[in-house]
């Protein structure tokens, strides 16, 4: 097993040119929610380089976008398919899944980016452009390991199922797909960017939209009206307090180095049409994040029990309260038990490269595990290359050594966890 590693690292250290290119290629296609299509061509191409039996095909369909843990504001999704290459084990071995999403999130304002956003240029080390932290460094990690295997002549008894999917940042409708086509496996890794952490738990989120009315007036006699904004004011510092009392009940060690471990977070505000009006209607949309162990629809229950507490400190409320529609990007939390045998591999895998242990710890954002995990009832750990303050900020970069080290980690995953064929 010494030989088969050692072969590993020279394999992944002689084809770390022709690994970064294939990164810088992904990450100059502009793949988009809804232009996913020719970031998706060049991991085709990769996965018939590799020699992967093939699954392309365009989501939707009445048991996509009925089943209760759909989550998008469109439905229609063609032109951009979810891709799976399938790597069929010899037999008797556990199943791995390795998704990875390919969409990205917009570039944003152009002018505070120091290169143009998918020039994948490089710099000290470092790739930068959109998508490359987020996730397609990780991507690439994940097909580098299976060609790494593949390529010093290992037979696993496993299957190995790599999954590139649309829609994790618009929710997880990729995964769901994926999951209602028939993919479950013994173990799942989303290498989405952790710094190089494991991450055996994921917060949960969603999206929600509080509408507070007022009483228009003259701003000149704005007495003789009811600011919406000032009465969302009191609304902004109940959830607040209710994002205070949420946190406290958080005992969970893997939180510790968190400092709000499931936040709610205000992205949105407006009210108002004219300077000399008094506004009457205030609205907010957010993001409530949901405890790992706890259900999406607890979380919502609370939040909306905080508002009807508001008619007990205001008269206002109590004759118009506020409303709530929880809209968008819904992802469900997930978790996984500290001894689960998956934490060990991948915690043993990490040792071997690294030569240290991993730092383990719950991840602060939402992930497509939730859903391999809660409907696909398939244990998941999210552990990646990828700078995880760089995801969805301008200058966005991955750190190249890391995308090698995660691929070694990975491979070396898949030999413990399905088995070498002897």
């Amino acid at each position: 097993m010494e030989k088969l590693e050692e072969d590993i690292k020279v394999w992944l250290t002689v084809n770390q040119a022709a690994g970064t290119r294939l990164l810088q290629r992904l990450v100059q296609e502009r793949s988009i929610r809804g232009e996913e299509s020719k970031a998706q061509a060049i991991i085709i191409e990769k996965l018939r380089q590799i020699g992967l039996q093939l699954d392309i095909w365009e989501i939707g369909g009445k048991e996509l976008i009925s089943h209760p843990k759909f989550c998008s504001d469109r439905t229609e999704f063609s032109g951009n398919p979810n891709v799976v290459g399938i790597w069929k084990g010899t037999g008797n071995g556990k199943s791995m899944i390795l998704n990875g999403h390919i969409d990205v999130v917009p570039e944003g304002d152009l002018d505070e980016w120091e290169h143009d956003p998918y020039s994948g240029i490089i710099r000290a080390g470092k790739l930068y452009g959109r998508g490359a932290t987020d996730m397609k460094g990780g991507t690439v990690s994940l097909l580098l390991a299976i060609e790494a295997l593949k390529s010093c002549g290992v037979r696993l008894k496993g299957d190995v199922i790599f999954q590139s999917v649309i829609e994790e940042e618009s929710g997880g409708a990729g995964t769901l797909a994926a999951v209602l086509r028939g993919y479950k496996a013994d173990g799942a890794i989303i290498p989405e960017p952790t710094n190089m952490k494991l991450f055996p738990k994921q917060q949960g989120s969603m999206w929600f939209r509080i509408k507070v009315k007022g009483r228009s007036a003259h701003g000149g006699t704005r007495y003789e009206g009811v600011s919406a904004i000032e009465k969302m004011m009191l609304l902004i510092k109940e959830l607040q307090q209710l994002e205070l009392r949420r946190n406290q009940q958080i005992d969970d060690p893997l939180y510790e180095e968190t400092p709000i471990p499931i936040p709610i977070n205000i992205g949105k505000i407006y009210s108002g049409q004219w300077p000399s009006t008094v506004p009457d209607l205030a609205v907010i949309e957010g993001r409530m994040g949901v405890s790992p162990n706890e259900t999406m629809e607890n979380a919502e229950k609370e939040l909306e029990a905080c508002l009807k507490k508001l008619a007990e400190k205001d008269l206002w409320f109590a004759e118009y309260p506020p409303t709530i529609e929880w809209f968008g990007g819904r992802w469900q939390p997930g978790t996984l038990d500290r001894g689960h045998r998956l934490i060990e591999t991948v915690t043993a895998a990490f040792q071997k490269v690294k030569g240290n242990p991993p730092v383990i710890e719950a991840s602060p954002w939402g992930t497509d595990g939730g859903i391999l995990s809660n409907t696909g009832q398939t244990p998941v750990m999210v552990f990646g290359p990828g700078v995880t303050e760089a995801a969805h900020d301008t200058n966005e970069h991955i750190i190249l050594a890391d995308v090698f080290e995660a691929a070694e980690v990975i491979a070396l995953t898949l030999i413990e966890w399905c088995e070498v064929e002897k």
